[in-house]
């Protein structure tokens, strides 16, 4: 199964400079958060495949216009051809903004979802706007990363969570992939190839 993950930027590649073709190969888009809705909306149309988002901390005109034809799995866990996917979007709380939780409250979404993952037998990929505390979070308070991802990624050994948020821009030093356990963790900013 081949994923396209994508956050934070839209790629010039697969919208300015849209070529028919480039989306041909790929099952699913999963959208970490970040980016405008018509971007998501125009890669769902032009690819014909399945787009599942969360959203990221700057996500505000979802509520009132949301990405046409895409699916949010926000505090969801979805099974697409077998791949049992779990979606959190948002940030650490450095505003008051939507989209920005506590660390305590993150750690209550993910407590709510234990019969989710109980039914599905755990969970293969998580997909979330920020990262887990110490693994390719920043070091500002706005791009801190969640504890809780650490405990709920040792509890549930997803092979895959998926991350936004972290611009490499702003960290070019950094490794877009990293291990964690059982666990490979995948920076999304603006896109990257996932074959499962």
């Amino acid at each position: 199964m081949k994923l396209l993950l994508i956050s934070d930027r839209e790629s010039e590649y697969l919208w300015d400079y849209y070529q028919p073709g480039r989306l041909d190969g790929y099952d699913l888009i999963l959208s970490c958060g970040d980016l405008h809705a018509q971007y998501l909306s125009f890669l769902v149309t032009m690819g014909r495949m399945p787009l599942f988002y969360v959203h990221g901390n700057h996500d505000q005109t979802y509520d009132i216009r949301p990405p046409e034809g895409c699916e949010c799995i926000e505090d969801r866990l979805v099974i697409f051809n077998g791949l049992r996917i779990l979606g959190l979007g948002g940030s650490i709380w450095y505003s008051g903004g939507p989209h920005q939780y506590t660390e305590g409250q993150m750690a209550r979404r993910i407590r709510r979802l234990w019969f989710q993952l109980r039914r599905a037998g755990g969970v293969d990929l998580v997909i979330t706007h920020a990262p887990a505390q110490g693994c390719g979070d920043g070091e500002d308070h706005a791009h801190r990363g969640f504890a809780c991802l650490l405990r709920l990624m040792d509890q549930y050994h997803p092979q895959y969570l998926v991350h936004g948020h972290v611009h490499t821009t702003y960290h070019a030093e950094r490794p877009r992939v990293i291990r964690r356990g059982d666990t490979t963790i995948i920076n999304a900013y603006e896109r990257y190839v996932l074959e499962i």
